[in-house]
């Protein structure tokens, strides 16, 4: 029996994603040399993309204020550490079970040769042959989901699809089965640049005029500039101590990131960072630029995955630090 693009969707599905778009090949003609899919594997025909869904409850601890670590370990690392992994290495066992050689590449490349911004990593690797791309390639995961038809790129930069808005994580297979692909979702289909994600980032990360545009499968795609260094503190529930601003109290909330030391910022409850969950979980601040987007893309009514109560119902809280311990 020949594979089909409906065939690996039903068994995706029946897998545990929670929505699958699939892009051919061609689609990322233009990639760079470390984003590159080709690079990883020559023969490929087709990249299948695969929302997991974020629990809407992992939220409601933080949106409360009282339970932090399940979204970092459920809704953060438990994904993409556990379940993903399960789902895309058994989903490429079925499609190899049809003669195809498939790279089960889920949600995590640590190895990549590029950092958080695109740039080269000094003294990491070097290339194994003229024209080969330095390992680790990372293809990116947010222009996969686009180039795959599973959802658009906001302005925040996080992907929203039809189904859940901002609240999945992705992974992919690269594959060498040719799939009929997805049509790619139009930009602005979903994302109304209301800004709700820019006024309620605890950082100020993502720039609120600045922007980034890129032409991705001949749509030209746009995102605000996200300062990483910002968002890596403010993720974390901290906020940077200037030297002069030092006064040795709670400036040991977590090690010194930047050059700056760190001290407990208005959204996180706690005197020190917690412990990491699954290695990375550590997400403080509660993806508050995705819960803002959640709410609005919920309000206007537009998501399929609906509930029969709001998700916020009372404005946010914050800590005031100047204040004493009660």
């Amino acid at each position: 029996m020949n594979l089909t693009a409906e065939m690996v969707k039903e068994k995706a599905i029946s897998l545990g994603a929670d929505a699958v778009g699939i892009g051919n090949i061609e689609r990322w003609n233009d990639a760079p040399v470390q984003m590159d899919p080709k690079q990883i594997m020559p023969g490929a025909k087709s990249i299948i993309a695969m929302a997991f869904r974020i629990m809407r409850g992992s939220f409601r601890g933080i949106e409360e204020g009282t339970f932090f670590s399940n979204y970092s370990s459920m809704g953060y690392g438990g994904l993409t550490y556990l379940y993903i992994p399960m789902v895309v290495i058994n989903l490429s066992k079925f499609i190899e079970d049809h003669g195809y050689e498939t790279i089960p590449y889920g949600h995590q490349s640590d190895w990549r040769a590029i950092d958080n911004e695109g740039n080269i990593k000094n003294k990491y690797s070097r290339p194994v042959a003229p024209g080969k791309a330095r390992p680790d390639v990372m293809v990116h995961l947010r222009i996969a989901a686009f180039l795959a038809g599973l959802g658009e790129i906001g302005y925040s930069k996080l992907v929203l699809t039809p189904q859940f808005g901002p609240r999945q994580r992705i992974g992919i297979i690269i594959t060498e089965a040719v799939l009929e692909p997805d049509p790619v979702i139009k930009p602005g289909t979903l994302c109304d640049r209301c800004m709700a994600c820019v006024k309620e980032c605890p950082g100020k990360a993502i720039n609120g005029k600045e922007t980034v545009k890129v032409t991705l499968a001949g749509y030209t795609v746009e995102w605000g500039k996200l300062d990483c260094h910002a968002c890596n503190i403010a993720f974390r529930g901290g906020k940077p101590v200037e030297p002069e601003q030092d006064d040795g109290t709670l400036s040991d909330y977590t090690e010194p990131i930047g050059g700056h030391k760190i001290k407990p910022g208005p959204f996180t409850p706690f005197y020190k960072k917690p412990h990491s969950l699954y290695v990375t979980g550590q997400a403080i601040c509660g993806a508050r630029c995705m819960r803002s987007c959640m709410v609005h893309l919920e309000k206007k009514g537009i998501l399929k995955n609906k509930f029969h109560k709001p998700f916020r119902t009372k404005p946010a809280w914050s800590i005031d630090w100047t204040l004493p311990d009660t």
